[in-house]
């Protein structure tokens, strides 16, 4: 192994020969912070919903069954379970490796609003990228969420998931001037919006604000038992799955990758992906993508809810926004109170004080008063200064890629990811895999 250690190159702030000069005792520590490639994070505070929701168990084995596959996806939740959907065609050998037990990282702590209006609205975001790649990210965002209905249907996936119409409403940030300019840009994009006025929104939806626009390309799940399903699909047409397993060092030769674990192991694969959500890869750490926390909470199901709201699931144009939906047992799910801090979200006290903004909000926006929720939770997430993924091929390793900054659309943006990275290892160019590589300049 001494030749495999040779111009190795540094992830973050530490070189990842150490880990392939000497065999790791199993006596050491499983998670050694000097050697983790991804930045470790507490990933949801307090009680996610999802968590107390059934079949979101799924089976895995205590160790891989070989030491070299086709394809290795580091992370179990949402992005990874895509991935190795897309990547698993009974030829390729896959192997899906996760820290934790299958979908117990950051997918436990998604509201699982499936949208396809990325954080950025359209005209905005074209006047940071351009109109044209603007226009394809949206149109990607909105195909994706076409895919996901199909995926969860093909096959026979339990999730309640449910097709959505999007309410994006007024606020302090984008008011109705904007809006209508909003809906302008999507129309161009041959994206379908309605721009709904004051009137109007009150009239259909009891809500007090200078307009919104109505959209019909979204979708809602629990995120888990989706996750859980797409896992144990992959699993049956041949992926292995193996958890709890620690990766801790890595790097890429001209044909293959090399992954050391925690108990000293080396695994090799012809493409190494990174589906490790908010625990991003050091290397990745860059201007324009950060992390920051977010607060939701859940009220107790059967709450008496405006009949609208079974059909939309609501945002508004504000910061920090407010998203709010229904679930199918009658549940209000509400979220928002952005902060940009990697670690406001392990706060208790912040935990307390933003659950009764975000229940105060609610109340104002629907104007009624709701009883006390049943679930409470924080988060981080990763997003960057576009609102796009970073999606594609790791700069300076080869055969690795990595997908992270997922914002507010983590699950459609995981398809995305999945899309863009299966047609990169099976040889085929993505069409709009420039939209969201990493350091392509849009950033």
């Amino acid at each position: 192994m001494q030749a495999l250690a040779q111009g190795l190159p540094r992830i973050g702030n530490f070189s990842v020969a150490a880990t392939f000069q000497r065999r790791i005792p199993a006596s050491e520590p499983a998670i050694s912070t000097p050697r983790d490639i991804t930045k470790q994070r507490k990933l949801h505070e307090s009680r996610p919903l999802w968590a107390e929701t059934p079949r979101i168990g799924v089976r895995a084995a205590h160790t891989p069954s070989r030491s070299d596959y086709d394809v290795i996806v580091v992370g179990a939740g949402i992005s990874g379970a895509l991935a190795a959907h897309a990547l698993t065609d009974g030829r390729r050998s896959v192997l899906i490796v996760d820290r934790r037990a299958p979908v117990r990282g950051s997918t436990l702590a998604s509201t699982a609003m499936i949208q396809h209006e990325i954080d950025i609205p359209l005209h905005k975001l074209a006047g940071l990228i351009g109109v044209k790649k603007a226009n394809r990210a949206w149109c990607r965002s909105a195909r994706a969420v076409e895919q996901l209905t199909h995926i969860v249907a093909d096959l026979d996936i339990s999730c309640a998931f449910e097709r959505k119409k999007t309410l994006f409403l007024a606020g302090d940030e984008y008011g109705s001037r904007a809006l209508r300019s909003e809906v302008e840009a999507r129309h161009a994009a041959g994206i379908a919006a309605d721009f709904v006025d004051a009137a109007a929104l009150e009239q259909q939806f009891g809500i007090d604000r200078t307009g919104a626009i109505l959209s019909d390309i979204s979708a809602s799940a629990n995120p888990a038992q989706m996750a859980a399903g797409i896992l144990r699909a992959a699993v049956e047409r041949g992926a292995e799955l193996v958890s709890p397993l620690e990766i801790t060092d890595l790097r890429s030769t001209g044909d293959r990758a090399f992954l050391a674990t925690a108990e000293g192991k080396i695994l090799s694969a012809g493409h190494v992906v990174f589906c490790s959500g908010y625990e991003f890869l050091k290397s990745l750490a860059q201007e324009g993508h950060s992390v920051v926390s977010t607060w939701a909470l859940a009220t107790p199901p059967g709450t008496a809810l405006p009949g609208w709201l079974k059909d939309c699931i609501v945002w508004e144009g504000a910061d920090p926004y407010l998203y709010l939906r229904s679930s199918r047992d009658g549940r209000l799910i509400v979220g928002g109170e952005d902060e940009e801090s990697e670690t406001a979200y392990a706060s208790p006290k912040k935990l307390a004080s933003k659950a009764k903004v975000i229940r105060r909000k609610a109340e104002a926006l629907l104007g009624m008063s709701l009883p006390d929720p049943e679930f409470v939770w924080a988060a981080p997430f990763g997003t960057t200064s576009t609102g796009l993924p970073l999606i594609g091929a790791v700069p300076g390793l080869d055969r690795v890629f990595a997908v992270m900054g997922f914002g507010g659309n983590g699950i459609t943006f995981s398809q995305i990811a999945a899309e863009i990275v299966s047609a990169a290892i099976s040889g085929h160019a993505d069409p709009d895999a420039d939209i969201f590589a990493f350091g392509n300049g849009t950033r």
